[in-house]
């Protein structure tokens, strides 16, 4: 077998391999938009906030499927869960232990383990996590990550829908918006615009395609795809 046949070989290989990873994330993200929650867990949710409308229910649920988008944008590095909310809803649905397991099935190819929602923090390897997930669900919303003008869906949640003990996050925190947030001054708010800042503690090179305002470059088929570390979620309906 001459030099030639087998470069072309080797070339079609990588190119049907290529291919095969770019179906599967594609059929991955289509079951993630796709996939209907258990009957019944929106009532769970709303035993923890029965303040809680059906519509508020389908919103929580599209921020999670934002949120396991970005898990598996990210493959195996870790993200976290940015809302109380969404994180509730989750931890609901992994009790409905078949549905929740064929969901990861083939949504990640693997089970996604649970840990608690967080916000930005000194801890750089947490905040890793945070940054990456506001990263991808900026893109999903054609948000610019580094300038943004207002909150994807996920971050603005417990705001939104006035959770108590939830997250707060502003898409910028200087001048006249802290001065008129006394939430914001007392620390309670937290400034998305830290999230893409190097002086913070790191920004987020590294997460995507790093021009600005650009779509991120993973398409979340270079591993098995799934998140590790700082919870993981998901989204449907009654």
């Amino acid at each position: 077998m001459n030099a030639v046949l087998l470069i072309g070989l080797a070339l079609t290989l990588v190119a049907t391999t290529l291919l095969w990873r770019r179906q599967r994330a594609l059929r991955r993200q289509a079951h993630i938009r796709d996939f209907v929650l258990p009957k019944g867990l929106f009532d769970r949710l709303r035993m923890h906030h029965p303040q809680l409308t059906p519509k508020d229910c389908q919103l929580v649920a599209h921020g999670l499927r934002q949120f396991f988008l970005a898990c598996l944008k990210s493959g195996r590095a870790p993200v976290a869960m940015p809302s109380q909310v969404a994180d509730d809803l989750w931890h609901e649905f992994i009790l409905y232990t078949r549905a929740y397991q064929d969901f990861c099935r083939r949504a990640f190819g693997r089970f996604l383990h649970h840990t608690p929602a967080i916000v930005l923090g000194p801890q750089r390897d947490r905040n890793a996590g945070l940054r990456r997930c506001w990263w991808h669900v900026c893109h999903e919303e054609h948000i610019d990550p580094r300038a943004p003008l207002r909150l994807p869906l996920l971050f603005a949640l417990d705001t939104k829908l006035g959770i108590a003990g939830g997250f707060r996050y502003v898409p910028d925190c200087r001048g006249p918006r802290r001065l008129d947030d006394g939430a914001a001054a007392s620390g309670t708010t937290h400034c998305a615009a830290d999230f893409h800042s190097d002086s913070i503690d790191g920004g987020t090179a590294g997460f995507g395609d790093d021009s600005p305002g650009s779509p991120a470059s993973s398409d979340g088929g270079s591993s098995d795809g799934g998140c590790s570390g700082g919870g993981c979620s998901s989204g449907g309906g009654d």
